[in-house]
């Protein structure tokens, strides 16, 4: 990575799930704008040191790039996890100009009748309070000059639908109208959009796959999965001045999986 032309200079962005995947490719992208940045990282109790040594790599990439960045562990549908992240981001760089509400799972495939609602409440917890929660405990702290950002990662999934995901598509469908809602609070000193990616190509997406779920995967106008940088890029977009006449959209780069 090298430092581009300084989109984002002088900004400050909290990812949400920022160790991986999407999450990882917008932080890196901001970074080589100029942004200093914050992320979490969900630990959990699986894989806990593989996620810490991802977080640890972004957070290499990014100070390769001449940029800052802090690693948050956090779990994005706790209320105290999600108010001390944006805490310790204010602590580190005063304020908040960019937050993306990437953070998310995507749950057990299982149909509405045999889904446990442990499950459901796990699923809307992360997706769907996670956003909330972050961009609640945000706000107080996001400037309008220049003007605030707010990114929720919502999915092509949320218009197209699919069966045994229906927690997944519900909470997903729910950040589109939560972008919405919001904007109408907090315009024209702040833009709230959603971006809502089609089937890519992440270390999470292609672990759970099958070879011919793969397949049928890339059964799409764009006959390929997409990549994290596909996002990314509309992301900087949105974060940057480039993107202060966006409010209350929904962007879905998706391959041609779906037309919006």
């Amino acid at each position: 990575m090298t430092m581009a032309d300084g989109k984002l200079d002088g900004r400050v962005a909290l990812v949400t799930g920022g160790s991986r995947g999407i999450g990882a490719a917008i932080a890196k992208a901001f970074a080589r704008e100029g942004a200093r940045i914050a992320f979490t990282y969900h630990v959990g109790e699986d894989r806990a040191h593989a996620r810490e040594d991802a977080a640890a790599e972004v957070v290499a990439a990014i100070d390769a790039v001449g940029s800052e960045a802090l690693a948050i562990a956090a779990d994005a549908a706790s209320m105290d996890d999600a108010k001390r992240a944006v805490e310790e981001t204010v602590e580190r760089y005063g304020w908040i100009n960019i937050l993306v509400n990437n953070a998310g799972a995507i749950g057990q495939e299982v149909t509405v009748r045999d889904m446990p609602v442990e499950e459901w409440d796990r699923l809307i917890g992360t997706d769907l309070r996670g956003v909330f929660l972050a961009t609640k405990f945000t706000l107080p702290h996001m400037p309008t000059d220049p003007v605030g950002k707010i990114i929720n990662i919502s999915s092509e999934l949320s218009r197209k639908g699919r069966q045994t995901q229906a927690h997944y598509c519900a909470a997903k469908a729910g950040i589109n109208g939560f972008t919405r809602a919001l904007q109408l609070e907090v315009g024209p000193g702040i833009c709230v959009n959603s971006v809502a990616p089609g089937p890519i190509a992440t270390d999470l997406n292609l672990a759970d796959m099958t070879p011919e779920w793969i397949e049928k995967e890339k059964d799409i106008l764009a006959e390929r999965l997409g990549t994290v940088e596909e996002i990314a890029e509309p992301v900087v977009m949105l974060a940057s001045d480039g993107g202060n006449f966006f409010m209350g959209q929904f962007i879905s780069p998706n391959g041609g999986a779906v037309f919006t």
